[in-house]
């Protein structure tokens, strides 16, 4: 297909032939269908994905409460570390058709797709069907994409919510509307009731696209910006404020704050502390796989190494299986000091080893076509639509990449799925640009230059997995040296035009497209995924059948191990594990008291909650970490007759309330073994 810019102008794009239009009907038509397609598939491999948020999901389908404040437990206990907007797209999902591993990723699957067709429509409406095309395939083909919109993170609707963002702007830019604008500062409101503060990463890029290119006065682009600001602060912070105000004895404690408090959370532990890295966040409770607070790793409890953990001095429990290092190697990986959570910070983190196959096969070149781009555009006028865009995209990219590389705090690698839409865009707009002047030397040696450069960086990626479709990086790099071979001949025709675009597309995308296919054959559960095979000295983290882990099946379970779901985590966070056993499971559900159980943290509580079907309280929120319940909350509890078991071990948060109330239980009642479990029946006290 041969891409032809549309005017730069704010003038309204040309009518489409009739002929043109039905093709660009088909082609997004095919690409929206094989999104879908490429996403839905063995969507059921990943069974719950993140226990922790599918959880917290069946307790907001019991608890109108439990869904308003975005709660692990219908009892409202404590929240996840997050605000609940992704939460309520599922748990309306799970209300409707009821509790499934279908009901929950399917939404985060269609928001692939949404995302693709607003992609497209942004970069069509400056650079033609072609560049749109182009966009989506490489939006579509990401494989940190592929991962984190067929799971239940929060990432999903946040990169959907600035790409629809983004979206609005372009359209604002055009005529400096003020609805479009107005639009754009509400969709980035949600995104922060998504994700908080990763949201505003963008924020920076399309306030200055419109503040640089809209067709109006600088003050009356002045004002529209700040009521934009206002609806995105309104939008976001809703929330935060009716929580702030309501009294905190009638709600759950906010999991993973210091003080109980939504904004502190937003602000500190999923804001600056993710950048600056104090104190692992700053908070008490834990979250995304990261333990946090006075220890490394956990709260001493009964159990001790056989719950998981390795005995360090002191009594608190180390690194639970699978975790590198531990506190008695020097502290949690992926803290201050860096370490398995996606590398050290530095320029070079985006390229590195894990890292690099999830993100950056087409980062370099999105960066060499946007300062191409710029360069090109330099002499436009200042409200030139195709500049603007480049600003969009550009500052998206730049800015995010720049966070992501030098942030000292948590850092995962599926957080570069806010990466992809900003990388895709700039390709497709950057490629159109230069394909517009092929006929002269200097654009057809720059693409030249840059198809044979990015298919030596994905021979380089594809060489960090030998094992893995060894002969692809071999047809990477013919196929794009095929493609600039032909680019640089001097006379040719429509068949050497499309065999040169072909050779092009496919040199870029081969590599990532084959990371997405292995990503979707695989099943990924835990709470850090990792895209694509393992890479060599790394890991396969979340995967269920790959990395430096024992041998699994594509269901997940463990081979040669027995227990509980205590088996290993990827590096990073704890992954997924086996089944509860069915004789506690029968326990469980035999309880009929408010909450089945309890036990310490959430990654316990998690799956014993879904396999159940019954609410177990997590001791300390996520990590076990929280102070959520007090020990004198707990023997209320116990004493109304509302918890009738609890489930010794679990926990890696630090604080001491979770081991507080371990030692009460198993000071007061008797302990027996159901399904490899130590467990305690709380009607029954010692005699």
């Amino acid at each position: 297909m041969t891409t032809t810019l549309t005017r730069t102008d704010p003038t309204p794009p040309p009518a489409t032939p009739t002929g043109a239009a039905r093709r660009e009907r088909l082609a997004l038509a095919g690409l929206l269908v094989a999104t879908a397609a490429l996403y839905l598939v063995n969507l059921s491999a990943n069974g719950w994905g993140n226990d922790f948020y599918a959880a917290a999901v069946q307790s907001m389908t019991k608890s109108w409460e439990a869904f308003f404040f975005g709660s692990f437990d219908a009892g409202n206990v404590v929240t996840v570390d997050k605000p609940p907007a992704a939460l309520w797209v599922m748990a309306l999902s799970a209300r409707v058709f009821g509790l499934s591993s279908w009901s929950i990723l399917v939404p985060q699957a269609l928001m692939a797709v949404a995302t693709v067709a607003l992609l497209y429509a942004a970069v069509r409406r400056v650079a033609g069907p072609g560049a749109a095309i182009l966009a989506g395939a490489a939006m579509a083909v990401t494989p940190v994409a592929v991962l984190m919109f067929r799971f239940d993170n929060p990432d999903a609707l946040l990169v959907l919510l600035m790409v629809a963002a983004a979206y609005a702007v372009v359209r604002a830019v055009e005529h400096a509307g003020t609805r479009w604008l107005l639009l754009a500062g509400a969709l980035l409101g949600l995104a922060f009731l998504t994700k908080t503060a990763q949201a505003l990463l963008v924020l920076p890029a399309l306030a200055g696209a419109y503040l640089w290119a809209a067709p109006t006065g600088l003050w009356r682009r002045v004002r529209q910006l700040l009521a934009a600001g206002l609806a995105m602060v309104v939008v976001g912070g809703w929330w935060f404020v009716t929580v702030a105000l309501w009294p905190a004895a009638d709600r759950p404690y906010i999991g993973g704050s210091t003080n109980n408090s939504a904004i502190e959370l937003a602000l500190g532990y999923n804001g600056l502390n993710r950048i600056f890295g104090q104190g692992f966040g700053g908070g008490r409770g834990g979250g995304e796989g990261m333990p946090r607070g006075e220890a490394a790793y956990g709260t001493a409890v009964p159990g001790g190494a056989a719950s998981g953990g390795t005995a360090v001095p002191g009594g608190a429990v180390g690194a639970p299986a699978g975790f590198p290092g531990g506190a008695a190697a020097g502290g949690f990986p992926g803290g201050p000091a860096g370490g398995p959570f996606g590398g050290s910070a530095g320029l070079g983190r985006l390229f590195a080893n894990d890292v690099g196959g999830q993100i950056a096969w087409l980062l370099p070149a999105a960066l060499v076509l946007l300062v191409i781009g710029i360069v090109l555009t330099r002499r436009a006028s200042r409200t030139d639509r195709l500049r603007a865009s480049l600003i969009v995209w550009g500052g998206w990219t730049v800015v995010t990449a720049l966070v992501f590389s030098l942030m000292e705090g948590i850092f995962h690698q599926y957080y570069t799925v806010a990466l992809a839409p900003g990388i895709a865009a700039l390709v497709g707009i950057g490629g159109a640009l230069l394909w517009q002047r092929r006929a002269t030397a200097g654009a057809r040696w720059a693409l030249a230059a840059l198809v044979l450069g990015t298919a030596a960086w994905a021979w380089m990626l594809l060489g960090r997995t030998p094992d893995f479709v060894p002969w692809l990086r071999w047809v990477v790099v013919a196929v794009g040296v095929v493609g600039a071979a032909l680019l640089l001949l001097p006379g040719r025709g429509r068949v050497v035009t499309a065999a040169t675009l072909a050779a092009a597309t496919c040199s870029a995308l081969l590599g990532p497209a084959a990371y997405a296919v292995d990503t979707v054959a695989v099943a990924h559960k835990g709470s850090i995924p990792l895209a694509g095979p393992a890479t060599a000295g790394g890991s396969g983290g979340g995967r269920a059948d790959r990395g430096d882990r024992p041998a699994r099946d594509r269901t997940g379970s463990a081979t040669g191990q027995t227990g509980a779901r205590t088996g290993p985590a990827g590096p990073g966070g704890p992954g997924e594990s086996q089944p509860t056993d069915q004789a506690l499971v029968r326990l469980l559900q035999a309880a009929g008291t408010k909450w089945s159980a309890a036990t310490v943290g959430a990654m316990q509580a998690a799956p014993l909650a879904l396999d159940s079907a019954t609410d177990v309280m997590a001791i300390g929120g996520f990590a076990g970490g929280d102070p959520a319940p007090t020990l004198e909350q707990f023997r209320s509890y116990v004493a109304a007759g509302q918890v009738h078991y609890f489930i010794a071990g679990g926990g890696f948060g630090g604080r001491r309330d979770g081991s507080t109330i371990s030692a009460w239980v198993e000071q007061t009642f008797t302990a027996s073994t159901v399904g490899g479990r130590t467990v305690y029946d709380l009607t029954q006290p010692k005699q």
